[in-house]
């Protein structure tokens, strides 16, 4: 979206307000519900952190102005009556005031996004003792050597080896790949995005 669609908005049908779904771009989780008007949208496209509209408090406010716990945009959509918002954002910290990823206890979140995510973090952190940190300090070539090696490893036992074994080996393999990925500043979304560009 981009700031000359926001009038396109249908802003009358509930006196200026919009409710915004924010989902984690990561994994897809539903992360919470907030409200926006014309100028926290505004405010949310210019800055890139999410700005809603407090009902309560009659002003914008930042998610995580005081919690430091941020929204960093990455998409808004509107629906097909143009009068809700989809809000893609990357959560720094909890969203939840009550110490919880997302306001819906229960929100499901994708696993690769999830898996994705914790490489990412192992990546900035390099907590000590983690493999994943061992991984990121041995650079790029010798992931890319693991990578090849659990894709041998994984198209033997395709060929000769239980059902268990292969969901073993692809399991290993998947999770080197996400690594190599993000060694290279890229992630696993973005890979799958790649895939999906071509069912067409």
């Amino acid at each position: 979206m981009s700031p000359e669609q926001i009038s396109d908005l249908d802003w009358e049908k509930q006196q200026g307000l919009l409710p915004a779904i924010v989902q984690d771009a990561g994994n897809g989780r539903v992360l919470m519900l907030g409200y926006m008007n014309a100028d926290a949208l505004a405010r949310t496209l210019e800055t890139r952190q999410v700005t809603f509209f407090s009902r309560s408090r009659q002003r914008l406010w930042a998610k995580g102005e005081t919690s430091g716990h941020t929204l960093q945009l990455i998409s808004i959509e509107a629906d097909c009556d143009s009068d809700s918002l989809l809000v893609q954002a990357m959560p720094k910290g909890d969203t939840c005031h009550l110490e919880r990823a997302s306001c819906f206890a229960d929100a499901p979140a994708a696993f690769l996004g999830e898996l994705d995510a914790v490489i990412a973090q192992r990546e900035r952190e390099r907590p000590e003792g983690s493999y994943t940190t061992r991984l990121f300090d041995a650079g790029v070539r010798r992931i890319a050597q693991k990578v090849g090696e659990e894709g041998v490893e994984t198209a033997l036992a395709g060929v000769i080896e239980d059902d268990a074994a292969l969901l073993g080996e692809s399991a290993d393999l998947i999770y080197h790949l996400a690594v190599l990925l993000r060694a290279r500043g890229l992630s696993l979304a973005e890979a799958i995005k790649v895939l999906a560009s071509r069912q067409r």
